[in-house]
């Protein structure tokens, strides 16, 4: 009963681990500055699709192809700037992940601390709002008291205005 088991388990564990190694792709490479240029290279590059993952990370499709693309154009001899070029002819500057800082791309620059500022500004008015509304607030017998002192304070004023 127990060996039956272990070889069910060990089985499933081999048909999981070989469905893994299928999806990955491997790069062979003719020197090791190739290999390190392209490890940057995909390390640089986002993917279009997942928007907050590098071509390394996603398993998206097009993170595919574009990691044979890059892989290519390294083994044809291109620069790294060539292949950011074209990378950038074709996706934009959103591409890479430290996109030039230039009037395309200020939005991708300057937004975050834009939005920042402006959330800081709200929560600020929001504590301030609710400060005041706090030293506003009265309870029910703060509230009596005043009452019962602004009537008093009325009689008192129509008895001495009688008397005169």
């Amino acid at each position: 009963m127990k060996k039956s088991r272990i070889c069910l388990t060990g089985l499933l564990f081999i048909l999981l681990s070989s469905n893994c190694l299928a999806a990955m792709n491997l790069y062979h490479f003719e020197d090791e500055t190739k290999k390190a240029r392209f490890k940057t290279l995909i390390h640089e590059l986002r993917c279009t699709v997942c928007q907050n993952q590098t071509i390394a990370d996603s398993n998206a499709d097009l993170a595919k192809d574009l990691r044979d693309k890059v892989y290519k154009m390294i083994q044809d001899g291109k620069t790294d700037e060539e292949i950011k070029d074209f990378m950038v002819s074709r996706f934009t500057d959103f591409v890479l992940y430290n996109p030039p800082l230039k009037p395309g791309t200020y939005v991708l620059w300057l937004g975050p601390g834009i939005l920042l500022i402006i959330a800081i500004f709200f929560l600020y008015r929001n504590i301030r709002r609710k400060e005041l509304e706090q030293q506003n607030d009265f309870d029910e017998s703060q509230k009596q008291r005043i009452a019962n002192l602004l009537t008093e304070n009325t009689t008192d004023e129509k008895s001495k205005g009688l008397d005169k």
